[in-house]
């Protein structure tokens, strides 16, 4: 990988942002469109509502991101952008399951929940992560 530290600062922000506007867009369908909260039984509907919307999030920001990591370095190459697909995906995989799973809040899922009930949305989105680098790189080439 040639620079590391800038993949990470792309891929934290990246992830960030996703995060935030699958919250936002979740608030939004609760306080604007009165769709139902999350209760001890469900996700509630104004969650369940976005989920469709989660892999779209994803490949954009993933690949608006990757595009800017590869286009940034002196020599992109598409090896490159599998590399750094492969360890973004990596390491949201495994920052999900601690973040959204093992550490309890009020929007923590259960193993069940998360990567059960939430397919294929879930698979479609650590595909998303995983292009995004690739797409990127494509976008450098144009």
């Amino acid at each position: 990988m040639q620079n590391f530290g800038l993949s990470m600062l792309w891929f934290w922000i990246a992830y960030i942002i996703v995060t935030l506007i699958g919250i936002l867009h979740t608030i939004f369908n609760i306080y604007v469109l009165h769709m139902k909260p999350m209760d001890k039984e469900s996700m509630g509907e104004g969650y369940e509502k976005t989920k469709p919307w989660h892999p779209l999030y994803n490949i954009v920001i993933f690949t608006v991101f990757g595009f800017i990591y590869m286009n940034g370095l002196s020599n992109p190459a598409i090896a490159e952008a599998f590399i750094t697909g492969a360890i973004w995906v990596s390491i949201c995989i495994v920052f999900d399951v601690f973040g959204w799973v093992i550490i309890k809040h009020p929007w923590s899922l259960t193993f069940k929940q998360f990567y059960v009930e939430y397919q294929p949305w879930i698979t479609l989105i650590y595909i998303a992560i995983f292009i995004g680098p690739i797409l990127g790189f494509l976008l450098t080439l144009i």
